[in-house]
């Protein structure tokens, strides 16, 4: 592969996409941008430590003749000779006896994937909304959570009656049933080039490879795949994020406000009535598309402050964290928020089951295990939940690792003294003390209000 990558080449060409994209309401052409260049890019990007596909290739295989290989899969792409292979899908546990599917694609067509979705990024970032969040560049779960909660304090403060309704939506099965025939509709409407289209349709219809069997279906993309958040984000802006925006909120005679993190999304509103049109609605609007709320999970919440002689407020949980009333340090009714039960329940099993597998190897290399997920678990949680929710999360754990260090001898279990010895030894991290919440910046909540 002749040349290497110049600094700002690639992001360059991506911001002229981006220009074009805002003045086209159709692009042409954009698969001219792969070139050498492009790959060597996309194959910096594609995460290296992910497991196999069906071919057993690991990156560290692929790279041992990388110029050869990209060269040829760039030909292969652009002729229309590249066959997307099938996705290898494992199951990964969800919590309740419950799993959730997971593709697992081939790593050469991790590269194209990423390649491509370097092309379409920039065009659809342009349509996106301010409170879409979930796979997006320079976002993430802690903003939407922040512009929710924020979203939400000024709404009920707004609101004499210091209360909303919460409409808490839970899309059934979305990343399995969205129909490949609406998703390619919904692609043409910003992307005219036959190169990427074509490319899309041939991931779409690659099928499942299930305990050795190969399994096609006209609906779903593979969750674990590169390109498919994207194109889930694209397909819900399209069913969803523009209907809310174009149809529904004009005509609310109250407040309103929606955050997204791909299929997870709540809807607030601060006054009832419009609270049941938009869930009555929302049923039929989703029904276009192919797509069902699930009618256990999806719930209209009346979300207000305790008073005596009134219904217990109800609580809601979005990305593993619960928003309910409580009193705040000051002693003044605010809204609130915890790690959710299932979330713990889950981190709880997820360390357990890994401490299970490991139990024979060294205290240091457990200790190193340990010591990830629990900075993992501060990390995301602890800048919404007090320090002691955080330490009887640390405590668990650390009762889990002495079980199954009791477990790897049969002459007896292992006391809290001597755990405590091995605790100096090989220190776990406390959590991080208390800190306030800072505000979500403003510009996220500008067109959810």
């Amino acid at each position: 592969m002749a040349g290497s990558l110049k600094p700002g080449n690639v992001s360059t060409r991506q911001a002229r996409i981006a220009e074009n994209a805002r003045r086209h309401s159709k692009l042409k052409s954009i698969a001219h941008h792969m070139d050498a260049l492009w790959m060597r890019e996309a194959f910096k990007r594609t995460r290296k430590g992910g497991a196999a596909g069906i071919d057993g290739v690991r990156a560290s295989d692929y790279a041992e003749r990388l110029d050869e290989n990209l060269d040829k899969l760039l030909a292969r792409a652009k002729t229309g000779d590249y066959r997307a292979p099938a996705v290898r899908r494992v199951l990964i546990p969800k919590g309740k006896g419950k799993t959730r599917p997971l593709g697992i694609p081939t790593f050469e067509d991790k590269v194209l994937q990423r390649a491509v979705l370097m092309l379409l990024e920039p065009v659809f970032e342009q349509n996106f909304f301010n409170f879409s969040y979930g796979f997006r560049p320079k976002r993430g779960a802690h903003d939407a959570l922040d512009a929710l909660r924020q979203g939400i304090q000024e709404l009920v403060y707004a609101n004499r009656a210091m209360s909303c309704w919460v409409l808490d939506a839970d899309l059934k099965a979305f990343f399995d049933t969205i129909p490949h025939k609406k998703l390619q509709e919904v692609l043409g409407l910003r992307v005219e080039d036959g190169v990427v289209r074509r490319l899309v349709g041939k991931w779409l219809n690659a099928g499942i490879l299930e305990e050795g069997k190969k399994v096609r279906s006209d609906t779903g993309t593979p969750q674990g795949g590169v390109l498919s958040p994207l194109l889930a984000n694209m397909y819900l802006h399209r069913a969803l994020d523009g209907w809310w925006v174009r149809t529904m909120q004009p005509r609310l005679q109250g407040r309103s406000l929606m955050v997204r993190y791909a299929d997870d999304f709540v809807m607030v509103f601060s006054r009832r009535d419009d609270a049941e049109r938009v869930q009555k609605e929302l049923y039929e609007r989703l029904a276009e598309y192919g797509l069902t709320l699930n009618s256990e999970k999806t719930k209209l919440i009346a979300f207000h402050r305790p008073r005596r002689n009134r219904k217990e407020p109800g609580t809601f949980t979005m990305l593993g964290i619960t928003h309910y009333w409580g009193k705040s340090r000051k002693g003044r009714w605010a809204v609130r928020t915890r790690t959710s039960k299932e979330s713990m329940a889950r981190g709880i099993l997820r360390v357990a089951q890994r401490l299970k597998r490991i139990r024979h190897k060294s205290l240091r290399d457990q200790a190193v295990y340990l010591r990830r997920a629990l900075l993992g678990h501060y990390n995301y949680f602890g800048k919404y939940v007090g320090e002691r929710n955080l330490r009887r999360y640390m405590w668990i754990v650390r009762g889990i690792w002495r079980k199954w260090l009791s477990r790897r001898s049969q002459k007896g279990g292992i006391s809290w003294k001597r755990m405590r010895k091995i605790l100096r030894r090989h220190k776990l991290p406390l959590p991080p003390k208390w800190k306030p919440t800072p505000k979500a910046p403003k510009q996220h909540l500008l067109a959810n209000l």
